[in-house]
């Protein structure tokens, strides 16, 4: 894990891989969490039966969203951004879903800092996010997950 405590620190890294998360498996009882949270009961997610029996991955999958949703955690395992009063989730940029994954897949987050600009005091940071599926070359999804920081 890297700790940034400024812009110029955080600047260092521009063009760079930060790191990488540890890997997180996704069960179905995650899966199913999530359906609820959402309410998205689609099959392919929910019913393991039908999923195996007639489905095309031969399990269920998780929800796109549930893996996306997962960036938060994993990038406070690669960075922890410090001295800062706020943090927020400024938006999501390009993204896209190459490849499903299974029930009780194991995924990893990748992070490389692409850009870096000083808004008038805050610190807005856009982080080429690639999720890997342990045992897979193709990612699960790949997109830009854009910050905003307010350094002390």
């Amino acid at each position: 894990m890297v700790i940034i405590n400024s812009f110029k620190e955080y600047e260092s890294f521009l063009g760079k891989e930060i790191g990488s998360s540890q890997w997180h498996k996704i069960d179905q009882q995650q899966i199913t969490k999530f359906a609820e949270a959402t309410l998205d009961f689609q099959w392919i997610h929910c019913d393991e039966r039908k999923a195996k029996d007639e489905g095309p991955f031969g399990s269920t999958i998780a929800h796109g969203y549930l893996t996306l949703s997962l960036i938060p955690y994993l990038w406070k395992q690669i960075a922890d951004i410090q001295n800062v009063k706020m943090e927020v989730n400024y938006g999501i940029e390009k993204f896209k879903f190459n490849k499903p994954v299974l029930v009780n897949d194991e995924v990893q987050l990748r992070a490389k800092l692409i850009a870096i600009s000083d808004l008038r005091g805050i610190t807005k940071v856009v982080i080429e996010a690639n999720l890997d599926i342990k045992g897979q070359t193709k990612t699960a999804y790949t997109g830009n997950v854009v910050f905003l920081y307010h350094f002390n």
